[in-house]
């Protein structure tokens, strides 16, 4: 079983992951035609945090629940909480969802998620998780070979003109998961220009993610943006010291419902030496 996920249900980088993705979701509904959204490294999109996995950690305790019940956050941060509430009974977190459980929550009739999972038994348990609902199709593959293979999507008639694709890798090959990214996002762009791409990383020691966002700013994208959590100082190769989500593609000002509401991630999750950023790699023309 891959535990990546389990582990780390709820920490901080789940907190600036999700609140991103939730508002990406939100945005791509204020238009009426339909999207599809291609989650890569999709997991088993479930977690109980009252799992031996996640006690292990217990990361969710200094993530989502010190954000639960903290006075006037940002709208933004309200909408990825709502969104966390709704898997949960009311007033209590017990379950975490990951990131294709957020998309179906968010998906309307004639929107589609293909999720993709290569471990086989964290697959099987999204395939459980899904077998009702029509509009997700589980892939037990590599995420970035579905690159290639599902995109641009069309299922029946229905040509896709827009959505997003969310890589999420569990960086078990470090420095040598970013060449496989910068990869991937460009035979993404190729295949389907109108979309959005959202790429996690995480923050060790910042200054080693240079060469991997040189290489994205290059990219053949109207706009690259990222956007920065530090919960700790980055002076330790071995922990993890925040995460950044890198943007291409976003909507149209989307980076102004981000920008305000990571000051206030800094100031809920943050110990010493916590910073945020917000920083342009290509604006649009």
């Amino acid at each position: 079983m891959n535990y990546r996920h389990a582990f780390h249900a709820g920490n901080h980088a789940d907190v600036l992951k999700h609140m991103v993705l939730v508002n990406l979701l939100e945005a791509l509904n204020r238009k009426d035609s339909p999207y599809f959204v291609l989650d890569t490294h999709a997991g088993r999109g479930h977690y109980l945090l009252a799992s031996p996995e996640a006690r292990k950690t217990s990361e969710a305790e200094h993530g989502v629940f010190k954000l639960f019940g903290q006075p006037q956050l940002h709208p933004s941060i309200e909408a990825y909480l709502r969104a966390v509430q709704a898997h949960n009974p009311v007033g209590a977190l017990v379950a975490y969802p990951g990131s294709p459980l957020l998309v179906a929550q968010h998906l309307r009739e004639g929107d589609r998620l293909a999720a993709c999972e290569l471990q086989p038994e964290e697959a099987q348990a999204l395939r459980e998780l899904f077998h009702r609902d029509a509009r997700v199709a589980v892939h037990a593959r590599d995420g970035y070979g579905a690159i290639k293979a599902l995109l641009p999507p069309r299922i029946g008639q229905v040509k896709y003109g827009r959505g997003l694709v969310l890589i999420d890798p569990p960086y078990e090959a470090q420095d040598a998961e970013y060449p496989q990214i910068v990869a991937a996002v460009r035979e993404g762009l190729t295949r389907w220009p109108g979309a959005s791409f959202a790429v996690w990383y995480p923050i060790k020691q910042r200054r080693t993610l240079q060469p991997f966002l040189r290489k994205a700013a290059a990219l053949p994208a109207r706009s690259v943006w990222l956007a920065e959590l530090q919960v700790r100082a980055d002076d330790s190769p071995l922990r993890l010291a925040g995460s950044g989500m890198l943007m291409i593609n976003a909507p149209w000002q989307f980076e102004q419902a981000i920008a305000p509401a990571l000051p206030q991630l800094q100031q809920v999750l943050g110990e010493t030496g916590a910073t945020t950023r917000l920083e342009w790699l290509r604006q649009p023309d």
